[in-house]
């Protein structure tokens, strides 16, 4: 079978999915895609530029597989001479209707925002399968549609979101996670400071406040540790990253973006201790390398967390506030906080396992008539 899949906005983790699935699929999967960048005007125009390509390579394909930055109506109506008789399914990393948006943007207070979730409504209603990357994504999504369309003045079709429900699935992210197994490390041997990680974006939506307020009232008690800070930084960079620097410098072994993927990995296996404190999360893919590395996670009681852990160890890993983190990483530093390594749990998300469930479902969505169950892991 051959597939076509279709990202506009090909960087990071999006990247990384589509390059890794189409490696590891038995299926013959092309990819079409645009650079990551201009994630506003990806969604505006991504789709005439794609479909242009599309048609002029002239390309048989038995199914597209688009991701949530395709405007999918827009592609499926230039290229309908080519695609009519296609099934597609739609691919949400994240979607604009539930995503934080940035306190610096202009467009929320001039309700130019609504324009991209609105994008990723019409998209779900033109895919024949809208696939999550997990359950929390799926809810969250599902509950704010409605409430979404109602802002509108007249017919806000208030039946579509069930329309949308009932082709919804949940197929979560693959990852190359045994790819880390090659750049392997020892942990902190005994009687060194723990290792704290972050291995996040520095933005806004990953909430770095808390994290280093957490760590600044450590080090001011005295608890000794070390801090690796790693994860893409961007121009405008929370301040808060300037700050901590200066206040934990003698703490800091490792600082900044590593071009190298065997140096990230390295020092993923080094780190002993994950402290999270994001406010926005459909999966959580850098949090899932670190757990399959052995690292020991306090993550927030809420988004896509809880589904990395299981049930019997939810007690040991989440968190419900602040205080409560502040408590458990104290705890965890000092040798008291009780938890076992989560590696063998996530690694049912490395592609040996999730291709072949992606390969499956789409196999039957191609073909069938009816729209296949869920994937099971």
């Amino acid at each position: 079978m051959r597939i076509t899949l279709i990202e506009p906005y090909c960087t990071g983790s999006h990247a990384a999915w589509a390059h890794e699935y189409a490696r590891h699929s038995r299926h013959q999967v092309d990819l079409l895609t645009l650079p990551g960048r201009n994630w506003k005007w990806r969604m505006h125009g991504g789709a005439v530029t794609l479909a242009g390509r599309f048609l002029a390579e002239g390309k048989r394909t038995d199914l597209i597989l688009a991701t949530d930055m395709l405007d999918l109506t827009t592609f499926l109506a230039l290229t309908r001479k080519a695609t009519g008789n296609c099934r597609c399914a739609i691919y949400f990393h994240e979607n604009q209707l539930t995503y934080p948006w940035s306190p610096d943007d202009a467009d929320p207070g001039q309700q130019r925002d609504l324009h991209y979730a609105f994008i990723n409504y019409a998209s779900a209603l033109a895919a024949d399968a809208v696939l999550f990357n997990s359950s929390y994504h799926q809810r969250s999504f599902l509950e704010a549609l409605p409430s979404f369309l109602k802002a509108f003045p007249d017919f806000d079709e208030p039946h579509s979101p069930l329309l949308v429900a009932g082709k919804s699935r949940v197929l979560p992210l693959g990852l190359d996670l045994r790819k880390l197994d090659r750049h392997r490390q020892e942990k902190t041997s005994p009687g060194s400071p723990p290792l704290i990680l972050w291995n996040h974006r520095w933005e806004y939506d990953k909430s770095p406040q808390p994290f280093f307020e957490a760590l600044y009232t450590l080090a001011d008690e005295g608890m000794d540790f070390r801090l690796a800070v790693l994860g893409e930084s961007f121009r405008k960079a929370p301040a808060v990253f300037g700050q901590a620097r200066k206040r934990l410098s003698s703490r800091i072994v490792q600082w900044g973006y590593l071009e190298s993927f065997a140096e990230y990995a390295e020092w993923l296996w080094r780190a002993d201790v994950l402290p999270v404190t994001s406010r926005q999360e459909f999966f959580g893919a850098s949090v899932v390398q670190a757990l399959y590395c052995g690292c020991l996670p306090l993550l927030p009681d809420r988004l896509a967390y809880p589904e990395h852990v299981p049930c019997d160890k939810l007690t040991d890993v989440l968190y419900g506030d602040d205080d409560e983190l502040l408590d458990r990483l104290r705890g965890l530093l000092s040798g008291e906080g009780k938890q076992t390594p989560l590696q063998h749990y996530v690694a049912r998300y490395d592609w040996q396992n999730m291709a072949p469930l992606y390969d499956d479902f789409l196999e039957r969505l191609a073909v069938g008539c009816e729209l296949p169950p869920a994937p099971t892991l």
